[in-house]
């Protein structure tokens, strides 16, 4: 094999005027092609990126709107265990006053008709005091008639 300069010389310009053929028609539009697919990706990963990040502030404003609306209906509950204990003991006190109302209403009752019956027994003692002291003076008896009529005054007493 024998070195033929000429054809070396031939492959060289051979080759460099593809090279320029290529460069001028093929590799500017295909880097051209490749650059712009560059630049989808890049702003495909951009755009997930953001959409990540969205999503996660999605997901901890949601997180933080039930934080609160649990934290809130907490609150609720606790509100409305406090308003109905207040409430039961508001009516336990309520019932307590009216109770102990009722009683004292009940005494003044009792102590009234007791008065009454008390001075309806003196004016029936003293009703019975004037007949016994007018049949005394009527009989003016002596004293075993006179121990007759205390023994009678008292079991007509004792009967009422």
């Amino acid at each position: 094999m024998d070195f033929v300069w000429t054809s070396t010389v031939i492959t060289i310009l051979a080759f460099l005027l593809l090279y320029w053929g290529l460069n001028k028609w093929a590799f500017g539009p295909l880097f051209g092609v490749m650059e712009k697919r560059r630049q989808l990706v890049l702003e495909q990963m951009n755009t997930a990126e953001s959409s990540r990040k969205q999503a996660e502030q999605a997901l901890s404003d949601q997180k933080a709107a039930l934080d609160q609306a649990r934290k809130e209906a907490y609150e609720i509950i606790e509100q409305a265990r406090t308003t109905s204990t207040k409430q039961a003991d508001d009516i336990v006190q309520s019932a307590k006053s009216e109770a102990s109302r009722l009683k004292d209403d009940a005494v003044k009752d009792i102590e009234t008709e007791k008065d009454k019956a008390i001075a309806a027994l003196r004016t029936e003692v003293g009703n019975i005091s004037v007949q016994i002291a007018s049949k005394i003076i009527e009989k003016q008896v002596d004293e075993k008639s006179q121990e007759q009529l205390v023994d009678q005054y008292l079991k007509e007493v004792g009967s009422k």
